[in-house]
């Protein structure tokens, strides 16, 4: 059978094809985990209407890091939990996890986060990123969650919403690992047209032009036969990121931490590239959350 060319991420067409493939394609957690994920009915401001899911391990560290862990469009916050590493990684270390709900729509798909709208694209505007905003708050509040070892991570729609956060607030969050994602705002009016890295990094400065602190690092994950969203939508990540560290977009180390994985690092560690040979839209797979986790620093107390 003839594969399908990959469609550029200028407009909502390729978010259409996420239908068949966001369902089911992500690596499955091994074992059980103690704990149980809550739905947490009132967690403060919560502007984009969404639901926050709540997983706390039995063995919480006295002060722990926070995970915001999203999925992709079409899919739902408990299945993401069942089928994903993170949860038993939380059980392992200690750590917080956040699991959001989307509930956004967009030509026939579901449950997807916003981050096309002004309200999403800026500091303080609003939408999801303020109610997630909101969540991590929470659990600073009732949990003691360490408020400088906040992360987001997430797949396709969650992906594009870990970039958004890292934009938007910077204050909030210190790193995000991107499992097929794009640059942030690429399905915005700036869209996905070709840009120079300055251009694309000015995208991320004008999110919160009053930010004056250090910007938080991207881990970016993508699949070299991925048909939903094209693989070249991992360099201009690449390009938009170092831009803003302010780092060159030559990596400073290419090394294969596991057979069809390719991992460029820039600068100093601000930006890290994984190229997965012969993956499709069906991240991550297993073992990666654990190199996430590790890149967060959320595997050492």
């Amino acid at each position: 059978m003839r594969r399908h060319r990959p469609v550029p991420i200028g407009s909502w067409t390729v978010i259409a094809a996420v239908i068949t493939v966001l369902a089911g394609c992500v690596a499955t957690a091994p074992g059980t985990t103690a704990a149980t994920l809550t739905r947490i009915g009132d967690f403060g401001a919560n502007p984009g209407g969404i639901e926050m899911h709540l997983y706390v391990p039995a063995g919480v560290a006295a002060r722990p890091g926070v995970l915001v862990v999203m999925h992709g469009c079409n899919g739902r916050a408990a299945d993401f939990h069942r089928r994903t590493e993170f949860a038993s990684l939380a059980d392992e270390h200690g750590f917080v996890v956040v699991y959001p709900q989307g509930n956004k729509s967009a030509n026939g798909l579901t449950n997807c986060f916003d981050v096309w709208s002004d309200e999403a694209l800026r500091h303080g505007g609003g939408g999801d990123p303020g109610s997630i905003v909101s969540m991590v708050d929470y659990v600073v509040r009732r949990h003691g969650g360490d408020p400088a070892r906040v992360f987001a991570t997430g797949f396709s729609s969650g992906a594009m919403q870990t970039v958004n956060l890292l934009a938007t607030y910077p204050d909030v969050f210190q790193a995000g690992a991107a499992f097929a994602g794009v640059p942030f705002g690429c399905l915005g009016p700036p869209g996905c047209s070709d840009r120079s890295p300055r251009e694309w990094g000015d995208l991320v400065r004008d999110a919160h032009p009053g930010h004056q602190g250090p910007r938080p690092r991207l881990m970016t994950w993508h699949g070299t036969v991925d048909d939903v969203l094209e693989f070249g939508l991992l360099e201009k990540q690449v390009e938009q990121w170092t831009d803003v560290h302010g780092v060159s977009p030559t990596p400073t180390s290419t090394t294969t931490p596991a057979p069809g994985w390719t991992l460029r690092r820039y600068g100093s560690g601000q930006v890290e590239a994984y190229t997965v040979t012969d993956a499709g839209h069906d991240l991550p797979h297993p073992g990666m959350a654990a190199h996430a986790i590790h890149f967060f620093g959320l595997d050492r107390k």
